[in-house]
This record gives structure tokens, C-alpha cells and sequence, in this order.
């Protein structure tokens, strides 16, 4: 199924993998009250998209928006509550960038009216759709729901330091079995790069609100340093230097840890009782 911003993948595996923030999509009547065209695309998850691609050849299902996070990010709480309290978080319609750029020119910011429309139109939608495959699939048996991210590996302002290169949520265990994220550290640690589980990034509003896994559907995020698959620059960024270009070469070894990851999700969701 497509719709001119929604696209879901259906496939029988037991495994449903959201991309809601690899859009760049920005409505020309929003954009045009922006800062900066760059400024409200800076903060995707740049090609996380076409990382992921292989996924349907293991029978993956994936729901993808491409709308701008800029516009409306789905992968926050509607109601407005910080998934991170006392940290730096972006809201359901951002107004500043990671980097505490303004997103919009003075008094052009969405007012409650607005931002209530754009989560009627984007938002439920595609929380329908996520909603809607998940069900298809449970009906089968226990299953999975990847939420696949990606950010700079530095961002002073949301975290110390540089991140580790794969960054594993499941909310300190809630969003579901320890089974699961055992399998999903141990497929990332076979590569050597550095890793965490509930760091910084424990899973958004997807992971925690459909991670319920007494009844069989577990929910974890994935949030990759994207150094890892495209040249990530070492300081600031600029229109000059980012996005990087997508090179399938040197995605090729991440591509490659990813298939072992979304490998144990299925044999996890098999298996599950």
C-alpha cells in the first residue's frame, strides 16, 4: 500500500520495522514559514530508508513516512509529555533543530490549532497503519516491532561525547522480553563496534506505547550513530557538509549487521511462547 507520503510493505514474517523519520517532505505553505530549507531537513535519519531496503527479502513489514519530522514527528508523545524529562528532547512539532536552531521565522511557530491539524493528518494515520499491521501479524503469533532510527554521532546539546554506534531501547526492559534484547546485543556485538542498551536512547513513543509484551507484541528501537553507514563530520555541519551522500560500499558492512539483527527479531518472535 502507498499513499503520496505513506508507505506500508506487507510480508509474513513476524516482524514490523516503523521508519518515521527518514522523510524529508515538508508541505510548501509550512516550509515557506521556515528559517531554512536545510535547517528543517538537518535532523532526518538520513537514508535510513534505503539501509533497511533488504529487509523485504527476509519478509519484513515496513510503514515509512515521508514527511519531515520537521512537520510532525511521529515518534513523539501526542499528548505533548517529554518522553525524556530533565533532557533535551524536540517536541511532536518541533520549533528548534537538535542544535537549538529556530525551525521557523518569528511568530510563524504552528499554534495549537495547527499542530492538532497536522497530527489528524500525518500522526494518526500513520499510527493507523503501524496499528494495522501489527494486529495482522499477531493473529499469527507473538511479533516484533523494530522502530529503526539514526542520528550524528555528535550532538553536544542531546548527549556527551560520541555515541555508541548501536544504541538498543527497550525502556529499562518494559517494551518487551529480555529475551529479545539479548538477541539484538549479541547480533550487534559480533561486530565490535561500541554499543549500549538504554542509554541515552531508550526507546520514543512507538517503542513504549506498543511494546506490551505480555500480550505478545515486543517492541524495540534501534538507534544507529550514522557513522556507521555514511561520513559522519567530526564537527559542526553545515549545507557545505550534510547530509552525506548515501555510499551502498561503505554501507555494505552495516547493511550486513543489520540482516543479523532483524535475523534473531524473527527467530525471537518464532520462537516466543
Amino acid at each position: 500500500m502507498t499513499a503520496d507520503w505513506l508507505t506500508v510493505h506487507e510480508g509474513s514474517a513476524p516482524l514490523v520495522i516503523g521508519l518515521p523519520h527518514a522523510g524529508t517532505d515538508i508541505p510548501p505553505e509550512i516550509e515557506a514559514r521556515m528559517a531554512s530549507p536545510w535547517l528543517a531537513r538537518k535532523d532526518a535519519d538520513w537514508w535510513v530508508d534505503r539501509l533497511y531496503d533488504f529487509a523485504v527479502d527476509l519478509g519484513a513489514t515496513l510503514v515509512r513516512t515521508s514527511v519531515s519530522r520537521s512537520v510532525i514527528d511521529v515518534n513523539r508523545d501526542p499528548s505533548g509529555v517529554s518522553l525524556y524529562p530533565g533532557l533535551t528532547t524536540t517536541g511532536l512539532c518541533p520549533t528548534e533543530t537538535f542544535d537549538g536552531e529556530p525551525l521557523y521565522l518569528a511568530g510563524q511557530e504552528p499554534d495549537a490549532a495547527e499542530i492538532a491539524w497536522r497530527r489528524e493528518t500525518w500522526f494518526d494515520p500513520y499510527h493507523a497503519a503501524l496499528r494495522a499491521q501489527i494486529d495482522r501479524l499477531r493473529r499469527q503469533g507473538p511479533v516484533v516491532l523494530y522502530d529503526a532510527h539514526s542520528i550524528r554521532s555528535v550532538v553536544p546539546r542531546l548527549f556527551d561525547g560520541e555515541l555508541p554506534q548501536f544504541n538498543i531501547g527497550d525502556n529499562d526492559g518494559a517494551t518487551c522480553a529480555p529475551e529479545l534484547t539479548q538477541g539484538v546485543e549479541a547480533a550487534c556485538a559480533v561486530s565490535g563496534s561500541s554499543l549500549v542498551v538504554n542509554g541515552r536512547f531508550k526507546g520514543g513513543w512507538t517503542t513504549r506505547h506498543y511494546g506490551r509484551p505480555t500480550d505478545g507484541v515486543h517492541a524495540i528501537q534501534m538507534e544507529l550513530a550514522d557513522r556507521g553507514y555514511i561520513l559522519d563530520p567530526a564537527g559542526p555541519v553545515s549545507p557545505d557538509n550534510w547530509p552525506s551522500p548515501y555510499e551502498p560500499e561503505r554501507a555494505a558492512d552495516m547493511r550486513g549487521h543489520l540482516r543479523r539483527v532483524l535475523a534473531a527479531c524473527i527467530a525471537f518472535a518464532e520462537t516466543a511462547p
